[in-house]
């Protein structure tokens, strides 16, 4: 988030009644608070500011930001990836049961799931025999050419 976004933010928080403002965008998280009372004026908004006269509050800003997370590496886990694009789909159908699921195992060229490209179904195969560790997309969602769908742990 640009710095001239977060100075409005927090000219916002600070001219409103709003104690306490929580953005996101892009993966990216900005939480604002404002803090009513007494204290030293260290992490205040503006440091070096002289503390509140005797029988006035002090208002001070608390500015947090948190950058996207990184995934976590697993070791020996394998990635079973789009070989297109479109859209997945973990059943053959709304109701059905999921090709697979976390825990399962599968074996080689065992169904995982489908892939819709351009009104066809394409069935996408498990190259290895192992277990499921994790779905990687939610059903329904779109993919790109060469996205993770699923890892495996190998037998």
């Amino acid at each position: 988030m640009r710095p001239s976004k977060i100075r409005s933010l927090i000219k916002l928080v600070e001219e409103s009644n709003i104690n306490e403002l929580e953005v996101s965008s892009w993966g990216r998280k900005v939480c604002i608070r404002k803090r009513i009372g007494g204290g030293n004026g260290q992490g205040s908004a503006n440091p070096g500011a002289n503390p509140a006269p005797p029988g006035q509050s002090e208002v001070q800003l608390e500015l947090t930001t948190e950058s996207p997370k990184e995934p976590e590496k697993k070791v020996n886990l394998v990635e079973i990836k789009s070989p297109m694009v479109g859209t997945f789909y973990r059943a053959p159908a709304p109701d059905a049961r999921p090709y697979a699921d976390v825990g399962e195992n599968v074996k080689t060229g065992q169904v995982v799931c489908i892939i819709e490209a351009m009104k066809l179904m394409n069935e996408i195969e498990a190259e290895i025999a192992g277990k499921i560790v994790e779905v990687l997309v939610e059903n329904g969602k779109p993919v790109q050419f060469g996205q993770s769908l699923f890892l495996v742990e190998p037998h």
